[in-house]
């Protein structure tokens, strides 16, 4: 047995042996494979297997918020085009609404001016009041056309979401609380009132 023993040493030398053993010595490591970094640390393969998998979940939170930022970027350019867009849209349907209304008034201001002239030639009054009364008439339609209806005061109840009270006059029980007489005719377009109607108020 001594002599086998011997016969180690000779064959493969004293270092990394332990004495009277055939097996090379870790010298206080864990027995592991050792591997050599790039910057010439050495390590165990478990300790490069723990680096790679602290390495790998860096990454993708890098890669994920790489995603998340160009989808935070285009939101962002998508959402200015479509404020600018809807701006100017609007600005477009207020131009256009707005055209339409004075091409249908100009038709009324057309028999305005023939009313005038009319009224210089004439001498009939009775022919002049009936062609101021179709030029009025005209007009209300017009309006009438584009959604605007004349708010109905005289003798109603005074509203205070549709009238407005310029004065209270004396006018008895039964007209107390009344319009009974219009200052200034009101208006609405659709549901919405354009121009309060300016009334007298009885009490």
């Amino acid at each position: 047995m001594k002599k086998q023993t011997v016969h180690n040493q000779e064959v493969n030398g004293d270092e990394g042996f332990i004495e009277g053993e055939g097996y090379p010595s870790c010298e206080g490591t864990p027995c592991d494979n050792v591997t050599e970094g790039e910057d010439g640390s050495t390590a165990t393969m478990s300790e490069r297997a723990d680096e790679k998998s602290e390495e790998a979940p860096a990454n993708d939170f890098e890669k994920e918020a790489a995603e998340w930022r160009d989808k935070y970027i285009r939101l962002q350019a998508e959402f200015d085009n479509f404020r600018k867009r809807t701006l100017r849209e609007k600005m477009d349907l207020v131009q256009s609404g707005g055209a339409d209304v004075l091409k249908t008034m100009l038709s009324v201001l057309d028999d305005v001016y023939r009313a005038v002239e009319a009224s210089e030639k004439s001498e009939d009054i009775e022919a002049l009041r009936e062609g101021e009364k179709l030029v009025a008439q005209k007009f209300c339609d017009a309006l009438r056309s584009k959604g605007v209806t004349e708010i109905e005061a005289k003798d109603k109840a005074f509203d205070s979401d549709l009238h407005e009270a310029v004065a209270r006059f004396a006018a008895g029980e039964d007209k107390r609380g009344k319009v009974i007489d219009v200052v200034q005719r009101g208006y609405m377009l659709g549901e919405k009132v354009l121009r309060y109607a300016k009334v007298v108020v009885g009490e």
